[in-house]
């Protein structure tokens, strides 16, 4: 079949620019990665083409000569059009990052990466992160807390020592590599050995209580100490508290998530708080000294100026949410609401007819502009 012009491969126009042909490049790379596609044979083509095309417009030299001259122009180059993928190996971290250690370490031996190798020839594997969802209250959040958490994970067998039994022998399949090749001409494949789940061998005898696997399932409770002034979706890592590792690999981390529940009065921005507090008309006329809630549990005297207007906002100073691991705090936003009272006495009534006599309270009010804050 006839190659495809690279720039009709990955979806751009001629005078498409580095990023937006690495952008286009990622897209199709990550929607028919093998790992995925596992035995499809179009994904795969898909692939290769795609990962031919990047080769040769990433490279400035390259994307010159193809441009003038075609795929013809690839000649002057060693291996041809696609080379030995050095540019996408140069740009996997930033092409591929954040995509997670298996995407990675496919990545790595695709393009000719060394894997983590450990003695007899297995791969050491890296045992998983765990995820724990946990949920405190405001309060807690504010003043830090202590948490007892309850979790399962894979840990070292005991019986076997983590080995999963006796009678190791090389894998047959990988013959001790832990991967497998496959594909041909200037583009292979290399992923896990499926004998030998990527060990690099085999067990004859396998242990009876981990049944080869090396580990074992265990709850275990944790008391977990959340320090004040956390945030809602904040995130703790205990190291070495997810799942075992394999041939010497590392154990992976325990993730806590945080979601903290809404409070009922305080609305948390950053490190400020802001409170609504409700005022007769009375007070916001006279100005009053008025007792608000803190987040801290207390009770703190606010001086309510002379005809403050409803809406205007108070603020004090480090009575807010206390900054992680520090001594300084945000501070509280009061927002002042003026109340008009729904039900008057009549002398209530009487009075404040008085009021609006004494005041002079016109009936044509002139028009406000709308604030544009």
């Amino acid at each position: 079949m006839a190659k495809r012009d690279y720039y009709e491969v990955l979806g751009v126009s001629k005078t498409a620019t580095e990023e937006e042909i690495k952008k286009a490049y990622r897209k199709i790379a990550l929607q028919n990665h093998p790992d995925t596609h596992p035995n499809d044979k179009d994904a795969e083509e898909r692939f290769k083409e795609a990962s031919e095309a990047y080769e040769v417009l990433s490279d400035p030299k390259k994307r010159s000569a193809y441009d003038q001259f075609g795929f013809s122009g690839m000649n002057d180059f060693q291996g041809g059009a696609a080379g030995n993928y050095s540019n996408v190996y140069r740009d996997f971290s930033d092409i591929f990052g954040g995509m997670g250690g298996g995407f990675s370490d496919f990545f790595s031996s695709f393009f000719g990466g060394g894997g983590r190798q450990s003695q007899g020839g297995s791969y050491a594997e890296q045992g998983a992160s765990l995820r724990y969802n946990l949920t405190i209250d405001f309060s807690e959040a504010v003043k830090g807390c202590k948490k007892e958490i309850s979790f399962a994970h894979k840990i070292k067998c005991d019986t076997c020592s983590g080995t999963g039994g006796t009678g190791r022998k090389t894998c047959p399949t990988c013959h001790g590599s832990g991967r497998v090749t496959s594909g041909g001409g200037f583009f292979q494949m290399s992923s896990t050995c499926h004998t030998c789940s990527g060990k690099g061998y085999v067990i004859e005898k396998p242990c009876s209580t981990c049944r080869g696997t090396g580990t074992v399932n265990k709850t275990e409770k944790l008391m977990v100490t959340i320090p004040a002034g956390v945030d809602n979706g904040a995130r703790m890592s205990l190291r070495g508290k997810g799942d075992a590792g394999l041939n010497g690999g590392a154990d992976g981390d325990l993730v806590i998530f945080i979601t903290v529940r809404p409070d009922k009065y305080f609305v948390r921005e950053g490190n400020d708080v802001y409170l609504k507090i409700p005022v007769s008309i009375a007070q916001a006329s006279l100005g009053a000294s008025i007792f608000v809630p803190t987040v801290d549990g207390e009770k703190l005297k606010v001086d309510i100026p002379q005809g403050i207007q409803s809406g205007k906002m108070l603020r004090v100073r480090g009575k807010g949410i206390p900054v992680l691991r520090s001594s300084q705090r945000g501070d509280m936003y009061i927002q002042i609401v003026v109340e008009t009272p729904k039900r008057l006495s009549l002398k209530a009534k009487r009075l404040m007819k008085e009021l609006m006599e004494e005041i002079k309270e016109t009936d044509s009010p002139e028009p406000m502009e709308f604030s544009n804050g």
